[in-house]
């Protein structure tokens, strides 16, 4: 019987998408008909990253995702964050997951971001603070590589080089960059904070409601309707008027 040297690539995606083949890092001789399941589960896989990622990212997104053995889960919208990454527990695989309302550079943005943490944990566990130097030094190793004219629009690569040596915890926390990125969103009902006047009350994703307040610093001053306690707000945080 015809038979392939194979390394396992433990790649899976989403709920169930694409289940690893073998846990193992080790170099496995299979069947040649279970090589062609391998391939064509890669193959469906490859064509799901295509949905959210610039398409000349993908080949690299998905080296990385072998390297590493990363089970990335693709999820719904969280409010509180566009992704994250969990060191493995009980197991080899590492975890990132990602929101599945992201354009495809914010998409694949978060992916890096999520990737550098892994590395960091690699080398460091718990020893060093979550964004601290060990971060930004490894986030600009795996980002450099995509800031390419094929993968993003000009107006990102112009702002992700300037901010390329001292990149921030969260790319809210760039309001250029979040400013540019929104741009490639798809249209919806909401608008930005920033957008409505002072005093004007307005809701959340979550249902919440709020009257906005003066700007302080960077955020804004809001007063919930439903207990009166004062909340800090991002200028770019997604909202909706209140008639």
């Amino acid at each position: 019987m015809m038979r392939h040297i194979l390394k396992s690539s433990t790649i899976n995606y989403g709920k169930g998408i694409g289940k690893p083949l073998c846990a193992s890092e080790e170099l496995l001789i299979v069947p040649w008909w279970l090589l062609i399941i391998y391939i064509c589960q890669s193959m469906n896989e490859r064509e799901l990253l295509v949905k959210y990622l610039p398409k000349y990212s993908v080949d690299e997104v998905m080296s990385l995702i072998i390297k590493y053995n990363i089970h990335l889960k693709i999820t719904k919208r969280r409010n509180t964050k566009l992704g994250d990454y969990r060191p493995p527990v009980n197991s080899r695989q590492q975890k990132i997951s990602i929101n599945n309302n992201l354009n495809q550079y914010s998409f694949l943005i978060t992916f890096i971001h999520e990737v550098a943490h892994l590395m960091v944990w690699e080398k460091y566990k718990n020893s060093v603070f979550p964004h601290g130097k060990e971060w930004k030094h490894q986030f600009k190793s795996c980002l450099k590589p995509f800031l390419r004219k094929d993968i993003f629009p000009d107006d990102l690569l112009h702002v992700l080089d300037k901010n390329f040596n001292n990149p921030r915890a969260t790319s809210a926390a760039n309001i250029e960059l979040t400013r540019i990125l929104n741009k490639y969103d798809n249209p919806t009902n909401e608008i930005f904070l920033e957008q409505i006047l002072e005093n004007t009350m307005f809701q959340t994703p979550n249902g919440k409601i709020f009257i906005k307040g003066k700007k302080r610093r960077t955020r804004y001053i809001c007063v919930s309707t439903n207990n009166n306690r004062k909340y800090l707000f991002h200028p770019l945080a997604p909202v909706s008027k209140v008639e």
